[in-house]
């Protein structure tokens, strides 16, 4: 359910309306848009329904809210939000934030000179893996704590942001540490336990798309998190199992105009996770700008060939530069920038 505030509402309303509604044992939220200041309230609705919020001073509306997921949703926050992080860059807003760099950090040389060509191409947010989720367990799993220094260091030395994954509720107080964003991937999109955990940090989320979840159960999701406290939340689409088997998943394009109708969170896509070939990650990246992506997460390796994880979808920086170039003038065509 949601309490719409008047214009003219003084705080002193607004804490007896979220004191009234706490006694009853629900939690409230508090959302201050440009216009109007909202109240998000999560519990059972049949609690709330026998009390008339509408006659109490400042209230200008109660409405119930249909969508499952109450925070998340378009009727909790009219407006667009807009994550900051750092004071470095933003992930929402009229500026498409990019994010490039290697699948998995391999070592502090390797690194920073990926670091340097993706940010001098124009990117201001650096990706890179230090605990890897991997198929087989045989397979390179990440430097971990190690690799989220060097992460760290890079990236202070650029001034570029980082995001990189974490996967395990115990990991979160130390990627935390050392990473501007932390990313929750599709593996674990539901993974609740952790996304109660990040919940409780107020660090920038990136939420992943799970493999074959539906955008519903994408929404309730972050619902978890917002419902913990942490509003800091980016969505990524980053490609669906379909019947499809020529690539490595199939970017659902849909989703990015859907999920800015359902919700105010901004939105990501990853065109390498999407298809999985390198030639292919530039048609979907440009097709996710003229769709209206807030962001995009792009793979990017001097030598791919010998790229511990994930080579065949990552770009050379050449080609990477080439890119940002053509996504420059895709965004202008729609009222954006790059």
């Amino acid at each position: 359910m949601i309490v719409v505030l008047k214009k003219d509402v003084t705080e002193d309303q607004i804490n007896h309306v979220v004191e009234k509604i706490e006694k009853l044992g629900l939690k409230v939220n508090i959302s201050r848009g440009t216009e109007k200041t909202v109240l998000g309230i999560i519990g059972p609705e049949d609690v709330i329904r026998v009390t008339p919020l509408e006659v109490f001073p400042g209230v200008e509306q109660v409405i119930p809210v249909l969508a499952p997921y109450k925070l998340v949703s378009r009727e909790f926050k009219k407006e667009n939000s807009v994550v900051k992080i750092n004071n470095k860059v933003q992930v929402g807003g009229k500026k498409i934030a990019v994010m490039a760099g290697p699948c998995s950090v391999e070592s502090l040389k390797g690194l920073k000179a990926i670091a340097k060509k993706v940010k001098q191409a124009g990117a201001t947010i650096l990706r890179g893996g230090a605990f890897k989720p991997r198929t087989s367990p045989y397979d390179f799993q990440g430097l971990g704590e190690e690799g989220l220094k060097y992460l760290a260091q890079v990236g202070k030395e650029l001034e570029m942001a980082t995001v990189t994954e974490v996967m395990d509720p115990r990991q979160v107080e130390l990627v935390a540490k050392y990473c501007d964003i932390l990313q929750i991937g599709a593996r674990n999109m539901q993974n609740f336990s952790l996304l109660k955990e990040v919940g409780k940090t107020r660090k920038p989320v990136m939420l992943k798309r799970g493999i074959s979840a539906l955008v519903n159960e994408w929404l309730m999701s972050a619902e978890y998190i917002l419902a913990n406290g942490n509003f800091n939340v980016i969505l990524c689409e980053r490609g669906i199992r379909t019947f499809e088997t020529l690539t490595r998943n199939t970017l659902d394009i849909n989703a990015i105009a859907l999920v800015k109708k359902l919700s105010h969170l901004p939105i990501v896509v990853d065109p390498s996770h999407g298809s999985g070939y390198w030639d292919l990650v530039a048609n979907g990246a440009r097709a996710a700008v003229a769709a209206g992506c807030d962001a995009l997460m792009i793979e990017v390796h001097d030598n791919p060939q010998e790229a511990l994880s994930d080579g065949a979808q990552s770009l050379k920086p050449d080609k990477f530069s080439f890119l940002m170039k053509d996504l420059k003038k895709i965004a202008v065509a729609v009222g954006r920038t790059v």
